[in-house]
């Protein structure tokens, strides 16, 4: 039974020893006491505790951590009383002070909390509150920022997560509300109108010049048109005339000529024409006028007007 004895006492011995490895994560700081007295921090990897003496205080997370408070009752400058819970993001900086420095840390900052925020607000009226959350987010961090440090806590941000006013109150603030959109929406109607009509009277002003413009146009054209008819009959006459003055048409040829213009200004219609009487010479071409109208020519009257 000896050498039997011995070996499970060896074995016992070597799985005590064994389980006296402890091996620290990433993000993890363990906390460690020697007969009751704190003698290190370890940090990440494979330590020894020596056995009947050494024993692990507190495992710490150096990450991150967030903690939501429950609502807090607030009273404003103004005596509105309303809910108020917040939201606290902090992060252990010192394991050791951590430990040793306050019981129960997360108790002591949701109380630090809710007295920090019940100071701040009471500073301010209801619409202070309602519209100055950075401001008071900011300040709440930095006071509870200085309060932890001898825990070995940072504070890195602190939000006010909702903002409960009284029921009497938010009715009033949903009619505000109301009474706002609907004052927004009748000013834009009205805005919305007056651009219409200015549009409309701008576009109607326009119409108006262009037609105006169109119709001075076609004048222009028309007088251009009838300028240059006139030019061009007046040329034409110009030339019939200076053709026959240089063909050196005599007398005779240049009263007929003369005659078909007043036969022209008859319209063929007349039945009777009036001409001077130094034209009374063309009345003995009458044979000949009766082969250029093809008809009976048109009585001619004499007249002894020159």
């Amino acid at each position: 039974m000896g050498p039997i004895l011995a070996v499970i006492i060896i074995v016992v011995v070597l799985i005590y020893l064994a389980t006296r490895f402890s091996i620290v994560t990433q993000a993890n700081r363990f906390v460690v006491e020697r007969l009751g007295r704190y003698i290190a921090t370890w940090d990440v990897g494979i330590h020894f505790l020596v056995p009947f003496v050494d024993r692990i205080k507190l495992k710490v997370s150096i990450k991150e951590q967030v903690v939501d408070f429950n609502p807090q009752p607030v009273i404003t400058k103004d005596n509105v009383t309303m809910q108020i819970d917040t939201v606290v993001f902090f992060q252990i900086t010192d394991p050791k002070l951590y430990t040793y420095g306050v019981d129960f840390p997360l108790k002591a900052i949701e109380n630090l909390t809710a007295t920090t925020l019940r100071n701040i607000i009471g500073d301010l009226e209801l619409d202070e509150s309602l519209t100055s959350r950075d401001t008071i987010n900011e300040k709440m961090r930095t006071i509870l920022d200085d309060a932890t440090d001898p825990w070995g806590i940072k504070i890195n941000r602190v939000e006010l997560k909702n903002i409960i006013p009284p029921k009497d109150i938010r009715e009033a603030m949903e009619k505000q509300m109301r009474a706002e959109r609907e004052k927004r929406q009748s000013i834009l109607i009205a805005e919305g109108n007056k651009r219409s009509a200015i549009l409309n009277a701008e576009g109607e002003k326009e119409a108006v010049i262009l037609r105006a413009d169109g119709e001075k146009q076609v004048r222009i054209l028309e007088a251009e048109g009838k300028a240059d008819a006139i030019l061009k009959v007046q040329g034409a006459t110009a030339k019939g005339i200076e053709l026959i003055k240089k063909a050196n048409a005599d007398e005779a040829v240049l009263r007929l000529e003369a005659y078909k213009s007043m036969e022209k200004v008859a319209d063929g219609q007349a039945t009777k024409l009036v001409i001077p009487s130094d034209m009374q010479g063309i009345v003995g071409l009458a044979s000949t006028l009766s082969e250029t109208f093809k008809t009976d020519p048109p009585k001619v009257s004499m007249s002894k007007e020159k």
